[in-house]
């Protein structure tokens, strides 16, 4: 797929990966909707890189249902869906405070694998309608999962579970769409400078950078938007998650 000629939808593109999308991908000379909550910040990005807006909640059908009838009206179809809508929380499965609170543990879940899927499968549902290019190829969806699905640590029993999930539906995602002609692939970043981190402080942002073995700091927004671009282009790639994490291996 040609990036200049790619209608591109991306959640959580209010912030973090999503925003650095989003930008990477108008520069490029594509289409984007943004898509968040985000309603003032997201309406500030999009006119900033000539973008579309949509507010969007990813766990709700209805709002999600309108946000793609919307990008498409907008952009005149949907070609990619790069999903970077999510959450984390950092609780044990038994705590100082008694278990794991399970409406915190469900939530974790319903945005980050369940919002995903629902963002994944409507977005589908607009690409099958595309007039299929010379490989036969109708569309691709990018989901974000985390290193945290392989290499979760203790606090993250909700993110790494939801996370895993996100990672195991790649494959059989990319089964299901292969006849339509619709790519799924999958980025697992590591630790990366985003709000999430960006509030920790420069001395623990400094030692989580020192685990890193090559190049010793966190990644930048901007690279994970690269590797999501590049999937775009490269055809050939299908039902796999790539690891960007500078060889981080958690433990």
């Amino acid at each position: 797929m040609d990036i200049t000629k790619t209608a591109a939808v991306v959640t959580g593109a209010a912030s973090g990966l999503g925003e650095a999308t989003a930008r990477h991908f108008a520069k490029m000379g594509a289409q984007v909707t943004l898509l968040d909550r985000d309603v003032a910040r997201g309406r500030s990005i999009a006119a900033e890189i000539g973008g579309h807006f949509a507010e969007t909640d990813v766990t709700n059908e209805a709002s999600v249902q309108a946000a793609m009838e919307t990008a498409a009206d907008r952009m005149g179809n949907i070609t990619a869906a790069i999903n970077c809508a999510g959450i984390a929380i950092a609780v044990k499965t038994v705590g100082r405070d008694g278990p794991h609170p399970l409406d915190a543990f469900q939530r974790t879940i319903d945005v980050n694998l369940v919002g995903t899927f629902n963002v994944a499968r409507l977005a589908a549902a607009q690409m099958q309608s595309n007039a299929p290019d010379d490989d036969g190829a109708r569309g691709v969806i990018i989901n974000t999962a985390s290193i945290a699905a392989f290499d979760g640590q203790k606090g993250q029993i909700a993110y790494a579970a939801s996370k895993g999930g996100v990672a195991g539906l790649c494959l059989p995602m990319a089964r299901d769409l292969a006849s339509q002609g619709i790519r799924v692939m999958t980025i697992a970043p590591g630790i990366f400078m985003t709000p999430m981190l960006a509030g920790l402080g420069e001395d623990v942002q400094a030692q989580l950078a020192a685990d890193v073995p090559c190049p010793a700091r966190l990644g930048d927004p901007a690279e994970f938007a690269q590797l999501a671009a590049f999937i775009v282009g490269a055809g050939y790639l299908n039902g796999e998650v790539i690891r960007i994490d500078g060889a981080l291996r958690m433990r």
